[in-house]
């Protein structure tokens, strides 16, 4: 089996050897180069031919988004970001996504690194063997929906059932997969909880880039806030979200509980916390690595809830949809240009011989 040829840009000595160190622990990974800035890189992707690139976000000469814009006009290819665990390193790691990078993973400062390395080092690794595996036509998956001038809202007619739910997971590709869902929805949209994975400085930015980009008003999610229409919850980065239905209405709890699966927030969790309304909600499985979420599926499927993954062909990876789609955990599946026009039209579809919302004390 052919190798996994990776090239390490990154300014810092130190992290360039502990990323080779973790990447060529792994038989199938060779370390072909390293780079210390995108000049040194730029000569090295022409005579390496790596298949899969480390990008540090901020670097001298030329910073990691000027390079990442270059390199996808140039030669597209997979690009794994690192990036500082601030806000600045979470906008500029979101605008490197609508860019074509593949995925990211947080760089904890060197004593954190240290004392969190072998956590680092299978996220790492997972990361750069799933990046491989995307088919280069998904690189540019969704254009920057700011500059699409395709992208309207749509019109919807209004929900016929009260707290009428869409519930959306994703993880690898996701951010741009949910914002291509959430730009098209209306200021009468049911409302939206959100379960991405992603840190917790992350999620926050996430939460307001698609507050100034949607016509809906996104958050991210906190305890005990009321969940409204034309109204969408991200969960946050550390926490675990889940929704409590009560008093006639939904509300958004977070829990400091242990991850789930290697996750937190994790879907499961969010999909699980659904099964007592499960007749009033649509649970969305979009474009991510591995399996969370498709177990909560199915259960939610069940417990008669409609259910869609995102399909192969639109997924940057069909991880979590693929695995529902295994499962028999969807009703639906469907590109993902035309999933919001299908969450919309069941919303308004009359369901009144459906049960109503049960509380949840």
């Amino acid at each position: 089996m052919k190798k996994i040829r990776v090239l390490i840009i990154d300014d810092s000595a130190v992290i360039r050897n502990i990323v080779n160190e973790v990447l060529s622990s792994d038989s199938d990974i060779e370390v072909v180069g390293e780079a210390k800035d995108p000049f040194v890189a730029r000569e090295q992707i022409k005579t390496l031919n790596p298949d899969v690139i480390t990008l540090d976000v901020e670097m001298p000469k030329m910073d990691g988004i000027t390079f990442l814009e270059n390199l996808m006009r140039l030669r597209p290819m997979p690009v794994v970001m690192l990036s500082t665990l601030t806000t600045k390193g979470a906008d500029i790691t979101l605008r490197a996504l609508e860019l074509g990078a593949i995925d990211f993973i947080a760089k904890p400062s060197f004593e954190k690194l240290l004392a969190s390395k072998g956590s680092f080092s299978e996220t790492l690794l997972d990361k750069v063997k799933s990046a491989v595996k995307v088919d280069q036509k998904n690189f540019a998956l969704t254009k920057t929906l700011q500059n699409d001038p395709s992208v309207k809202t749509l019109i919807f007619t209004g929900m016929k059932r009260a707290n009428h739910l869409i519930a959306i997971g994703a993880s690898t590709g996701g951010t741009e997969a949910i914002k291509h869902v959430l730009s098209r929805l209306p200021t009468n949209s049911p409302a939206i909880v959100i379960t991405q994975h992603i840190p917790k400085t992350f999620s926050a930015s996430f939460a307001e880039r698609l507050n100034q980009l949607c016509a809906i008003t996104v958050y991210e999610a906190q305890h005990g806030q009321k969940i409204k229409e034309g109204h969408a919850y991200v969960a946050p980065g550390d926490k675990h979200l889940t929704v409590v239905a009560k008093g006639g209405g939904l509300f958004c709890v977070l829990e400091d509980s242990e991850p789930v699966s290697r996750h937190k927030p994790s879907v499961d969790v969010l999909f699980n916390s659904l099964l007592s309304i499960a007749d009033n909600v649509q649970a969305v499985l979009l474009t991510g690595m591995g399996q969370d979420g498709a177990q909560g599926m199915l259960a939610l499927k069940e417990n008669g809830a409609r259910t869609i993954v995102q399909d192969k062909n639109s997924s940057l990876i069909w991880g979590m949809p693929g695995s529902a789609h295994n499962l028999g955990a969807h009703t639906d599946e469907f590109d993902l240009n035309i999933i919001s026009s299908k969450l919309l039209q069941y919303a308004s579809l009359d369901r009144s011989h459906m049960k109503g919302v049960r509380d949840v004390n």
